[in-house]
């Protein structure tokens, strides 16, 4: 079984996504979108480039914790993680996007956050 995509709209009427591993665990989330049309392209590129391991951009937030950011053709970021305990723990979330994202369904969820 694969992960999915959560497209949602959010509090203020913007748009995003949440990539979903097939055990529930969110792997990627999206920044906000002005439409859900932005936000189903978001995820027309993250299923186009997660399978490129070049696309990943290792990253550690200011407090040194690991966490990566999916760049789309143009550097633009499609998706980030969140942060992770070790580096081997966010090279594993690497793989399960890689694993994940190319054949991902996509759920409209229309309640928002």
């Amino acid at each position: 079984m694969t992960g999915h995509f959560e497209l949602k709209r959010t509090a203020n009427q913007r748009h995003m996504y949440n990539l979903k591993a097939s055990n529930g665990e969110i792997i990627l989330t999206s920044n906000s979108f002005h439409s859900n049309a932005e936000a189903a392209a978001g995820i027309a590129a993250v299923k186009k480039r997660s399978a490129d391991e070049a696309s990943f951009e290792r990253k550690l937030t200011s407090a040194q914790q690991p966490y990566f950011v999916l760049k789309g053709a143009g550097g633009e970021v499609l998706g980030h993680s969140e942060p992770y305990s070790t580096a081997a723990a966010m090279e594993n979330g690497i793989l399960s996007v890689m694993h994940n994202g190319p054949e991902a369904t996509v759920k409209e969820i229309v309640q928002q956050l």
